[in-house]
């Protein structure tokens, strides 16, 4: 599956553009209103690369540009989960739609997009939070129905990508981030999230758009 190739790209760019300096933050998830993740003072960059054939790879917007924001903690509801690549979309579907019956469930209000934070990865599998932004934290609960838990999501300094076009292609949105942190010199955390904006049961859906958030350090 595409994401395990991006994933792995992205830790190796990282570790290997640690030595050289630091970077910059992301928006969807980032400021205040919660129709998205993040959303807030944001600056556009630039423009991400091109592909070899000097058109835009497959899910890349061809007015896609790249930009740095402050990422607000927000309160989410959250299901912690491991999978193998193989089977990553797949579980980070279902995972979702667990965190999504359990807010219904506690008749709890989303305030936003869902999200995947990705945590940790190897060549076999990832580790992940699947979340879902809440107006407000239930009161006297940590814990939903079915493992969900009452959390806040990661903040920070992070660039923002975006993503528009089936799953299965979003391979060529990491590689044009992994070769955008290497030709600027940034260093990022092995931290990174994807936003969904418009939601998706099929990974060649190319309906799809996704934003994706590179933590800073």
């Amino acid at each position: 599956m595409g994401l395990k190739t991006m994933t792995a790209r992205l830790a190796r760019a990282l570790a290997a553009v640690a030595a050289l300096a630091l970077l910059a933050p992301a928006a969807g998830l980032a400021q205040t209103p919660p129709a998205g993740t993040a959303q807030g003072a944001g600056t556009s960059d630039a423009p991400l690369p091109e592909s070899d054939a000097g058109k835009p790879a497959p899910g890349v917007s061809a007015d896609a540009t790249i930009e740095t924001v402050e990422v607000p903690s927000r309160a989410v509801a959250l299901l912690v989960g491991d999978a193998p690549w193989a089977d990553g979309f797949k579980a980070i579907q279902t995972a979702l739609d667990k965190v999504k019956d359990a807010v219904a469930a506690a008749s709890l209000k989303q305030a936003g997009p869902p999200f995947t934070v990705f945590l940790s990865t190897d060549d076999e599998s990832f580790h992940f939070e699947a979340m879902i932004p809440l107006a407000a934290k239930p009161e006297g609960k940590s814990e939903l129905s079915d493992g969900v838990k009452i959390g806040d999501s990661p903040s920070g300094k992070a660039i923002k990508f975006m993503h528009r076009g089936a799953y299965d292609d979003i391979d060529s949105t990491y590689d044009l981030i992994t070769a955008y942190l290497d030709e600027k010199g940034l260093d990022s955390k092995n931290l990174f999230i994807e936003e969904y904006l418009t939601p998706t049961k099929e990974s060649d859906d190319a309906g799809l758009e996704a934003d994706i958030y590179v933590f800073l350090k």
